[in-house]
């Protein structure tokens, strides 16, 4: 058996050494075959005080104990984490608090538009040591905003939104599974896709999919950009102009990403801490399993990145408009940063990065302005503001409060004309933005509000994916 099979059996990267020479001992000494050595392992992984006696698997058990040990020294206190904003429900700051009890946690945030999540809640920022959590990046790899300003005059969205309405149905497609009926070309599909099983075997979903938006709070939407201050990243006078806003990520093949690396690092939890940390579980960077994630999260990055290329390429040609500036940002994703002098590896669930000078888009509702940002590198915040306005209600909740055709009238009179969404995804169902840009006036500077005024989602009744 090699390293990767035992990681998948629950044994820590620490105990692979002497687990490999003790399966190469019982081979060798008592005849084992594969099944036998399997078994074995699971009931040694399960409860390795049975096994300590025993003159060829003592040693893989002790260590196994040893191991448990040191990961179950979880702190008395969690670490502090500083939060920005009031309007954050009580579940999001108790999965806050319980991330930072994490025997690797080392300093956390947590954002405005803060909302509960899987492991971490969304608008969580947690900077851990050596290690990479799959959950507290997410099941949406990369999810990405990008913002690309056209040499279109803003004033011909009102004048023919016709011609929007038909760029954006025919330059991408939503809802689980979406793919287009031609797939497109772009050089990510070039890069090493071999470097997990996972990436392999889903390639060419990948290459299907590559260029298409998904469903729950993924978006495509035409609007106006007011360009407020200049920046030189930017490169565009103060005024307004004609932008296009995308908001989606790795699609399905970042979700099994997702799904197989955190199968992994939770069945290698002890059962003391799989209760309490579950969708916490941890990968070590110098683990195999955890090279393999991060190698597949960084190509899943590359492939959001491209997924909104393809969008905007498409969209932007069918519209028969020219790309003049544009600004974009991954969240969901973790980044290896320095912080008070150590390199620590930064998890943004739902969080923009945010370092000095740095650009972010940070969207709001159907109904209410997107900001284009600059960071303004605040440490205490890991360098990190919030992705958007945040959810305050449910999904669920939002069915039940809102109707679709309702909130379609409601948007068509504030100037608003929706091709596609759902009650789900209802303004009233977000924070208000303005709060929220608000509270966190010490993270970023706006430069830009982007008005949305023609919008595509996913039609009503399909399952989020974000």
């Amino acid at each position: 058996m090699n390293a990767r099979q035992l990681e998948k059996l629950g044994v820590p990267i620490e105990c692979v050494p002497v687990a490999i020479t003790t399966i190469q001992n019982v081979i060798r000494e008592k005849g084992f075959r594969g099944k036998n050595v399997k078994e074995t392992i699971a009931l040694l992984v399960d409860n390795p005080r049975v096994f300590l006696a025993d003159e060829h698997w003592g040693a893989f058990a002790q260590s196994m104990i040893d191991v448990s040990t040191e990961l179950e020294q979880v702190p008395a206190e969690p670490i502090a984490y500083p939060t920005w904003g009031e309007d954050i429900d009580q579940a999001a700051h108790d999965q806050m608090l319980t991330a930072c009890q994490l025997p690797i946690a080392r300093a956390g945030a947590l954002m405005p538009d803060a909302h509960m999540g899987y492991g971490l809640p969304i608008g969580g920022v947690l900077a851990v040591e050596n290690a990479v959590i799959p959950y507290a990046v997410g099941v949406d790899i990369a999810c990405r905003m990008k913002l690309s300003i056209l040499d279109i005059e803003p004033s011909d969205l009102k004048k023919n939104p016709g011609r929007f309405e038909i760029a954006l149905q025919r330059g991408t497609r939503f809802g689980m599974g979406s793919v287009h009926e031609t797939p497109q070309d772009h050089q990510v599909m070039d890069q090493d896709w071999n470097v997990t099983r996972t990436t392999r075997e889903k390639k060419d979903t990948a290459r299907k999919q590559l260029g298409t938006s998904g469903s729950g709070n993924h978006f495509v939407e035409f609007g106006s950009l007011k360009v407020i201050q200049m920046d030189r990243q930017l490169g565009l006078e103060p005024g307004v102009y004609t932008a296009l806003l995308s908001h989606s990520g790795s699609r399905g093949t970042g979700a099994s990403v997702c799904s197989v690396y955190s199968n992994i690092a939770r069945a290698q939890l002890p059962k003391s801490l799989s209760t309490r940390f579950g969708y916490l579980g941890w990968l070590s960077l110098d683990s195999e399993a955890g090279q393999e994630y991060w190698n597949a999260m960084n190509l899943m990055g590359d492939y959001a990145a491209a997924n909104h290329d393809v969008i905007h390429r498409l969209v932007s040609k069918f519209l028969g408009g020219r790309i003049i500036a544009g600004v974009e940002n991954h969240h969901n994703f973790a980044w290896k940063e320095i912080h008070n002098g150590k390199e620590l590896v930064v998890h943004r669930k739902g969080a923009t990065p945010a370092g000095k000078g740095v650009l972010g888009v940070i969207p709001g509702s159907m109904a209410t302005p997107g900001f284009v940002v600059r960071g303004k590198g605040n440490a205490a915040s890991l360098e990190s503001a919030s992705h958007g306005a945040g959810r305050r209600m449910s999904r669920t909740a939002a069915r039940q409060k809102y109707t679709w055709n309702s909130v379609r009238n409601t948007l068509s009179d504030q100037g608003v004309r929706v091709i596609s969404a759902g009650a789900d995804e209802a303004p009233g169902a977000y924070k208000d933005i303005h709060s929220v840009m608000a509270a966190q006036s010490d993270l970023v500077e706006i430069i830009g509000q982007f008005d949305p005024m023609i919008v595509k989602m996913c039609e009503d009744g399909s399952p989020a994916e974000d």
